[in-house]
């Protein structure tokens, strides 16, 4: 146990010693290609992945929520943006959003969140299942004048 120790921080030594960032100059032979065409290939697919998964929340808000082919973007935007907290445990990894500008749309996200949560989605890389929930707003509901009902 002692020798592996002692070899760890050896490495850990070595490791420390090597610079974080070297200039490619001082590795490459020869004359450096800029690689523009690929990072515009990545950048494209990142783009089309990240429009792709909108699509597929749209589709699992659209239950929900009535102005989804007006204003699902824009719930799933504004949802995406909000603050949010973190917690994490030894098996979970919690997402609490923060309710966002309607009752309404809470709810909205909120019923996305419990579609997610039954799909038991894993954190890449790791061990810890996703969980995601939007918090409870604190304001009481608005009566309106008109009709005597509560809205939100």
């Amino acid at each position: 146990m002692l020798a592996a120790m002692q070899s760890l921080a050896a490495l850990e030594a070595k490791r420390a010693a090597v610079p974080r960032r070297v200039p490619v100059q001082q590795v490459a032979d020869g004359q450096v290609v800029k690689l523009a065409t690929e990072r515009k290939h990545l950048t494209n697919l990142l783009k089309m992945v990240a429009y792709h998964a909108e699509g597929d929340l749209l589709r699992l808000v659209a239950p929900h929520y009535e102005r989804v082919d007006h204003e699902g973007r824009t719930l799933l935007h504004s949802a995406l943006a909000s603050a949010a907290d973190l917690q994490v445990t030894d098996t979970e990894l919690r997402v609490t959003l923060a309710p966002l500008s309607s009752a309404h749309r809470t709810r909205a996200i909120a019923a996305v969140c419990d579609q997610l949560n039954r799909a038991a989605v894993r954190f890449p890389g790791t061990r810890l299942q996703l969980r995601f929930a939007v918090s409870q707003a604190t304001a009481a509901p608005v009566v309106t004048r008109q009709t005597g009902r509560r809205r939100g």
